[in-house]
């Protein structure tokens, strides 16, 4: 199994060399040559497995220049007892027609642990086989969860730093407490003063300036990255969707073969992607319905083939979703135009130059028989939030209700009553203020973030999970601003370059 790059499909590597490398040199995306199939009968010997033993399996489908035994070990250092639990991604069923798929039960209480706990063990053997003897600097732009699943998985790693970047005012108080008091000798964290596509443009920027990559390497050092741009990072989310399908079988929901929907609050639309690969190996599933907060780019794209990012920023009780570039993308258009590499260039130019690309019919097609997509604004996600916990006992977070809300609407119009498994992407008390609002309206006025998350337990009769209730007592340790234009310096200044 080899990769290639969207930019370049010339360009082949091995799996180590594109989870080592993160991003390919010109600045495309590294995808697999063709997707490896599973039978329902593979599937079903899938069925009495633990979650390990199910990405052991799916993930040696693809790390093939990886042995068995160094995936095995990959798997068993990150998905431990210690870290997730019994099942690091239990299915909740909310009613009859729909199935909550919690992928918050790791140590940073948010989806990305499902794949940033796994990572670098899987960078660590890549590195070795690839770029032997170079410390690797992780470099990440986040929305909120990914850059603290990341400070977590690479923490105190040998032969690597890492770099968070995240725009200033555009995370929940949770989240910046927890990446500003991040423990480890090899972290660092700077905010910026911008959105999440100002870090994530600065971040592809520097990764693809080879006068910063010479810099680098005169000092033992290379970039990688931690963002769902990075294969390694991409394929640990596949395994969970096999994993959603078994227990569904387990739990009598379905019939081996029968198909299911997927349903996915997305903002970068890496996580969806990774259902969309799951169903290229034979996953069977029906609809990917792709849900969107007030930024609603994707639900735009996919309703009139147009992505247009010449539109308002907003800031939401969603804040992970708050994204105008869905970097992602670009990996959807290049197997859905046939891996044209041409294709992807010239739509990434226009995306460059005008802000915005047309696809052509066929494609867009193509890419429509397999997804939809809505979107729900704040108004919508307090009312899903309160709905939800009065009428099924269930208290979703704020991305998790507009997965919920899309859904709703979804099934709705078309009356399509196919099983849906919703992802839930957070604890609820990552965004504590705006959840209890939602349950009980404006009773989180004048209480500081931990008298809120004290309030909402009373309130909803749930807990806290001691890994946030605990970053009360905890002294923070980095508070660094910079300007989008000055991302640069600050790496060489984090790096003491």
């Amino acid at each position: 199994m080899n990769y290639v790059s969207t930019r370049d499909h010339n360009k082949t590597v091995t799996a180590a060399q594109a989870i080592a490398a993160g991003i390919s040199s010109e600045g495309g995306l590294f995808v697999p040559e063709s997707f490896p199939p599973l039978t329902v009968d593979e599937l079903r010997t899938l069925v009495p497995m633990d979650y390990r033993a199910r990405a052991a399996f799916v993930l040696g489908r693809f790390l093939t220049d990886f042995s068995a035994e160094e995936v095995k070990a990959c798997v068993d250092a990150a998905y431990t007892a210690e870290k997730f639990g019994d099942h690091p991604a239990p299915l909740h069923t909310l009613h009859d027609d729909a199935h909550i798929l919690e992928l918050w039960h790791g140590p940073t209480c948010a989806f990305k642990d499902m794949a940033l706990q796994i990572l670098p063990h899987l960078m660590r053997v890549s590195v070795a086989k690839s770029v032997p003897g170079k410390e690797i600097v992780i470099l990440v732009a986040t929305s909120g969860d990914t850059g603290k699943a990341a400070l977590e998985g690479f923490k105190d790693v040998e032969g690597t730093k890492i770099l968070v970047f995240y725009p200033d005012e555009g995370v929940s108080p949770m989240q910046k407490l927890q990446m500003t008091t991040q423990e480890g000798g090899n972290v660092s964290v700077c905010a910026i003063k911008g959105n999440f596509d100002d870090a994530q443009t600065g971040v592809k920027m520097i990764f693809t300036d080879k006068e910063i990559g010479k810099k680098l390497a005169e000092h033992g050092m290379a970039f990688s990255s931690a963002n769902s741009i990075n294969w390694g990072r991409l394929v640990p989310q596949i395994v969970y969707y096999f994993s959603a399908y078994c227990d569904m079988l387990k739990q009598g929901k379905i019939s081996a073969g029968d198909r299911i929907n997927f349903v996915v609050p997305t903002g970068n639309f890496g996580n969806i992607l990774a259902a969309y690969y799951a169903r290229e190996m034979g996953l069977p599933v029906g609809r990917l319905i792709c849900a969107s907060n007030k930024n609603r780019v994707l639900t735009d794209f996919f309703e009139s083939g147009v992505y247009d990012v010449n539109r308002s920023f907003y800031t939401t009780s969603s804040p992970s979703m708050d994204i105008l570039i869905s970097s992602n993308l670009e990996r959807l258009l290049f197997i859905a135009s046939g891996y044209s590499d041409e294709f992807v260039r010239e739509m990434m130019d226009d995306l460059k130059k005008k802000g915005k690309y047309t696809m052509p019919e066929n494609v867009m097609s193509a890419i429509n028989s397999v997804f939809r997509a809505g979107c729900c604004d704040d108004e919508g996600t307090k009312e899903t939030i309160r709905e939800t916990f009065e009428n099924y006992g269930y208290l979703c977070d704020t991305h998790t209700a507009v997965g919920v809300n899309v859904y709703e609407k979804y099934e709705k119009e078309t009356g399509d009553k196919t099983p849906a498994v919703i992802d839930s992407t957070a604890n609820p008390f990552k965004f504590s203020r705006s959840v209890l609002d939602a349950v009980m309206p404006g009773a989180s006025e004048g209480l500081d973030e931990f008298a809120t998350v004290s309030e909402l337990a009373r309130v909803t009769k749930t807990s806290c999970p001691p890994q946030l209730a605990d970053l009360r007592d905890k002294p923070v340790r980095f508070r660094d601003v910079c300007d989008r234009d000055s991302m640069e310096k600050a790496v060489f200044r984090l790096l003491g370059i």
